[in-house]
């Protein structure tokens, strides 16, 4: 069984069928139609090369067809990577829309709410309505005018900044509602490197008509750029071929642990990659990497 080429080796066709694109959302249009949109555009490109196409493509996190920002689209393959998305930190500029002028104490209402905070999910959301528990990690007041506020937000994945602005418009006896929204990051990717529609279609333009995979190269990224946060294992190819089919990862087959992987609690995912940088799946710290025998890594997914 043939593993998949390096990062840096894989053919345009390989890197579209197990890569990501950092995308810009634009308003309007539903994170799901954004998604099939790129699919059929990189399926499109493909099939005018004679090359296999892609099934799907998957987006990290939902944004609000109003909201605008990075939503992260991995292609094919890499839509098993899914699932590193679910956890992390999200980080968002918002408008406050307060309904009186912006009191002099907005600073000082909003770091009341940094750390935990429970939120109920909104009516129009489409998950159980039940209380939970999410953490601000930061709650910055950028500039205010009049009666508007912009703010930046660095929250824990699965928080409602609707939510919270209006909590926040309560707080400060005002009344208040959020305005426009962008997403500036969700772990790892953010708002430095983002690719528009038109960029992601140009690219594939000048690949398609004129072999020019450099433009490509520069919008679409490897598949392992999801996974630069994680803690890392490597090992061996022996052990890789292994993994795809089926066998957890055990010690003799574990050539280097990183620190956060040794740290890792049994419910952290960490990911496995070959000596030369590819990926081979995703799992959780089970065993002791030195001990010479027995499981270390068990699969959650299997990325080869």
């Amino acid at each position: 069984m043939s593993l998949r080429p390096p990062p840096e080796a894989r053919t345009p066709a390989e890197l579209l069928r197990f890569g990501v694109v950092n995308l810009d959302k634009p308003p309007g249009p539903s994170a799901h139609q954004v998604s099939g949109w790129v699919r059929n555009m990189v399926d499109d490109a493909l099939a005018a090369v004679d090359e296999p196409g892609i099934d799907n493509a998957a987006h990290a996190g939902t944004l609000d067809p109003k909201v605008t920002g990075c939503l992260p689209v991995l292609l094919g393959d890499a839509t098993r990577l899914a699932q590193v998305f679910l956890e992390g930190r999200k980080e968002y500029v918002a408008v406050l829309e307060v309904h009186a002028d912006v009191p002099d104490d907005l600073p000082a209402v909003a770091s009341e709410f940094e750390g935990e905070i429970y939120q109920k999910p909104p009516k129009k959301s489409a998950v159980r309505r039940d209380l939970r528990v999410r953490e601000v990690y930061d709650l910055d007041v950028l500039e205010t005018t009049g009666r508007q506020a912009l703010l930046r937000i660095e929250c824990e994945s699965g928080t409602y900044v609707r939510k919270l602005c209006h909590d926040l418009g309560l707080a400060l006896g005002t009344g208040a509602h959020m305005g426009d929204l962008r997403r500036t990051g969700t772990d790892p990717f953010d708002d430095r490197d983002l690719v528009s529609l038109h960029d992601l279609a140009d690219a594939l333009g000048f690949w398609r008509e004129d072999g020019d995979a450099a433009p490509l190269r520069e919008v679409v990224r490897p598949a392992e750029r999801a996974l630069r946060h994680l803690p890392s294992v490597a090992i061996a190819e022996s052990a890789a071929r292994e993994v795809a089919n089926g066998a957890p990862v055990y010690a003799p087959g574990v050539i280097e642990v990183d620190e956060a992987a040794r740290a890792a609690d049994e419910d952290d995912l960490v990911a496995c990659f070959t000596p030369d940088g590819s990926a081979v799946c995703l799992g959780t710290m089970v065993g002791d990497p030195d001990a010479g025998s027995g499981t270390v890594v068990d699969l959650e997914r299997v990325l080869v």
